[in-house]
């Protein structure tokens, strides 16, 4: 069961789409996706919103060739409402109008994912290649939508697009392991009845990869501060990825409703590798977040993790010394996030809670400690 492509990861296995051209009707939100960064400049941009009228989408059934662009408008519609409820250097709003609401809220039942601009739509889509032959990564990438302007918020964005695209290596491994732990039939795949120490052997050989894999993103995730100012990420853009906080969506429900805002938490990289490992951590209202996240993901990750779910624990098979690097790899791209969480927020905040609204100091902290706490014995 595969809901990635080795050379893609969690990104679409096709580059997003740019435009609208299977529905040209919806060109309109190309030209106020381009607006958007000028326009929350003013403080007229909520009136100016409202009058707005905002293409529905138009088909009626979701065929493979119309979700490139079905995923470009949810994009394109939760920019404009995470923008409109949560525009700097005005109020919050608690309600969204309904020439938003409804657009944002259809396409979001289609997709099946809450309503609101989570990290699929702010990273996962939200990307394209200057070159179409390079690779996706950093020079190669650009943004299809920002809230400011500022390339600090594009290399925020596309430093997790290179992310994923390195995850695609870790990703490669990890179906590999998971054939050695189920009764797998597809080609090369050891049979049940394979000696145990040549499973042993390949599942562990399957362990240093994925640790080389997550090395990488570390590398990555370690560039963050090349382009990005923590002064700028606090008070420029990060606002516009909050939570909706008792947001009624007009022309679909009186009942005010509170979802969590775009946060790295929403990725599936992580989630794989604790699902696969069978880490355990303590419960408290970390884990649940943690579980709530899921929610927001892709419903095809999400059925990719249920599917790790039931795979047994590599932890028996696995040598010990493969199997503990790959827990310090992950530890250390926890730890890494965790310093930029204190640079980029936590020095200049008095709310304790980050964009998916929880108290995330104390809780990343957790995930680090118990982590290593988990590693097997070497001798």
């Amino acid at each position: 069961m595969q809901n990635w492509t080795p050379i893609r990861g969690f990104l679409p296995e096709t580059d997003p789409a740019t435009k609208f051209q299977l529905c040209p009707e919806l060109q309109r939100l190309d030209e106020l996706g381009r607006d958007l960064p000028s326009l929350l400049i003013d403080p007229g941009a909520r009136e100016y919103l409202r009058r707005q009228t905002i293409p529905p989408w138009p088909k009626t059934e979701l065929t493979p060739e119309l979700l490139p662009e079905l995923r470009l408008y949810y994009l394109r519609v939760g920019f404009l409402a995470s923008g409109y409820i949560n525009q700097v250097g005005q109020p919050r709003e608690t309600r969204l109008p309904a020439n938003l609401a409804e657009p944002l809220v259809h396409a979001c039942r289609l997709l099946d994912r809450p309503p609101i601009l989570s990290y699929d739509g702010y990273a996962l889509y939200n990307w394209k290649r200057f070159d179409p032959a390079g690779p996706v990564a950093l020079g190669n990438i650009d943004t299809l939508q920002n809230f400011v302007h500022l390339y600090d918020e594009h290399w925020f964005i596309l430093v997790h697009v290179e992310i994923e695209a390195r995850a695609a290596a870790v990703l490669h491994e990890l179906d590999r392991a998971a054939e050695l732990l189920s009764p797998a039939e597809g080609e090369g795949a050891l049979q049940p009845d394979a000696p145990p120490a040549e499973k042993s052997a390949a599942l562990s050989d399957a362990l240093r990869r994925m640790a080389q894999g997550v090395w990488s993103m570390v590398a990555t995730l370690r560039r963050i501060p090349e382009h990005m100012d923590p002064a700028l990420y606090y008070r420029t853009f990060r606002p516009y990825i909050r939570f909706f906080e008792n947001v009624v969506y007009e022309g679909v429900s009186e009942e005010p409703l509170t979802h969590r805002g775009e946060t790295g938490a929403q990725s599936s990289i992580m989630p794989a590798l604790v699902t696969f490992l069978k880490l355990q951590h303590r419960p408290t209202a970390l884990t649940d977040h943690l579980a709530e996240m899921r929610r927001f993901m892709p419903r095809e990750h999400r059925d990719y993790l249920q599917h790790l779910s039931r795979l047994p624990p590599p932890r028996p098979l696995a040598d010990p010394h493969a199997y503990n690097e790959l827990l310090e790899a992950i530890a250390t791209f926890r730890e890494v996030h965790y310093g930029w969480a204190i640079e980029y927020i936590h020095k200049h905040e008095r709310d304790p809670r980050g964009t998916g609204g929880t108290p995330y100091i104390v809780w990343l902290r957790q995930l680090i400690d118990e982590t290593r706490q988990q590693m097997l014995p070497t001798s």
